[in-house]
């Protein structure tokens, strides 16, 4: 990371990348990213800068070769749509992983360059643009700034509102923010109400027992959780516990079938299907599965939850951390199931899931 200080010609405006105030620092990596200060070129290249300082090159250079044809000018145009349209996914991403990562602030100028990319492919007034709004309103109130999420989640419910043909899926995402924000505030009937919505829409959209459901199980729990009513807050953690182990053994199966000598697996040899690529975890997916299940985790050790419970969980950790190849925890996990499904040995179906547990354990331990 290193900063050209400038000299601004008269006429010409640069400005900073995170405030929009005058820019009078410069990447001298690109060159084409300016900044009002110090400080915020740090908070931008922790945040998102340091991934795509490269590639904002040929999409913010001006030096760019004239073209004398117009196929040559029609080439560069879809050129540049494509890589603003991976733009736009990365940063997304980037924005979403830090959120759950519990980098609000962090996560704020990924969500920025995601919603400029949007505003540049698809217009101001685009359903494209709510996805980076949601980024900024719960990166807000991760970092207490109510009022700015509410002007974020407002700006984002206006669009899906005047967007008839909105998806489910940005409803439900919308729905979510919305409930988080209301439990910051300790409006909690509101927040369940509007969790409840998320959970409709995402459930239309994905089906009740898919990933990008359970968060709304998650968030509902969570809330539960605070207005005393564990019982309930116990059960929707047990949903979200189920949903992601049975979509993790999914992957976890697949990593190994894949082995050219593959070994017993566990529980995932269960599985009946096999998840094509598009099933497998992105960089966000799986800060959201470590962030929940990690939470869920420290929340049922803390009430000493019966070990039928617990093994599921572990287990889910287990094959997480393998997925991410982090094996020492992964079997650091994969032993503690062990360890909770020989604590009731009169429970038969603990016993069973203890000997599958052994298979995974071995399939994962290196060979001597």
């Amino acid at each position: 990371m290193s900063l050209n200080p400038l000299a601004n010609p008269k006429g010409i405006k640069l400005n900073c990348e995170l405030c929009q105030k005058p820019a009078f620092v410069q990447c001298t990596k690109c060159r084409v990213t300016y900044y009002c200060s110090v400080e915020h070129q740090k908070i931008d290249w922790i945040g998102i800068h340091e991934k795509i300082c490269q590639l904002l090159i040929p999409l913010k250079s001006t030096l760019l070769p004239f073209l004398s044809s117009e196929e040559e000018r029609v080439n560069r145009k879809q050129l540049k749509l494509s890589r603003q349209n991976n733009m736009i996914d990365l940063t997304r991403t980037t924005g979403l992983k830090l959120l759950f990562d519990g980098k609000h602030e962090e996560a704020i100028p990924a969500a920025l360059q995601a919603l400029r990319f949007s505003i540049d492919v698809y217009g101001l007034d685009s359903i494209e643009l709510v996805p980076a709004y949601l980024i900024l309103g719960e990166a807000s109130i991760g970092l207490g700034h109510l009022g700015q999420a509410e002007e974020y989640l407002s700006q984002a419910q206006w669009t899906v509102l005047k967007t008839p043909e909105c998806s489910n899926t940005f409803k439900s995402r919308l729905y979510r923010n919305l409930g988080l924000l209301h439990a910051s505030q300790g409006n909690y009937e509101e927040a369940l109400r509007q969790l409840a919505d998320d959970i409709y829409h995402a459930a239309e959209e994905w089906g009740t027992d898919d990933i990008r459901t359970s968060g709304g199980y998650y968030h509902m729990g969570n809330v539960f959780l605070k207005e005393g009513a564990f019982d309930i807050a116990d059960s929707l953690f047990e949903q979200v516990t189920d949903i992601w182990h049975s979509y993790l053994q999914k992957i976890v199966t697949v990593k190994m079938s894949a082995s050219p000598t593959p070994k017993g697996i566990g529980p995932a040899a269960m599985m009946d299907s096999e998840p094509s690529a598009s099933d497998m975890l992105d960089e966000a997916q799986e800060a959201e599965a470590r962030q929940v299940l990690t939470t869920i985790y420290t929340i049922r050790e803390e009430e000493s939850a019966k070990p039928e419970i617990m093994v599921k969980l572990c287990h889910a950790l287990a094959m997480l951390h393998f997925i991410n190849h982090e094996n020492n925890q992964s079997l650091d996990f994969a032993h503690k199931a062990e360890y909770y499904c020989q604590a009731d040995e009169t429970n038969e179906d603990l016993t069973d899931y203890g000997q599958s547990l052994r298979d995974f354990i071995q399939s994962v331990e290196p060979v001597a």
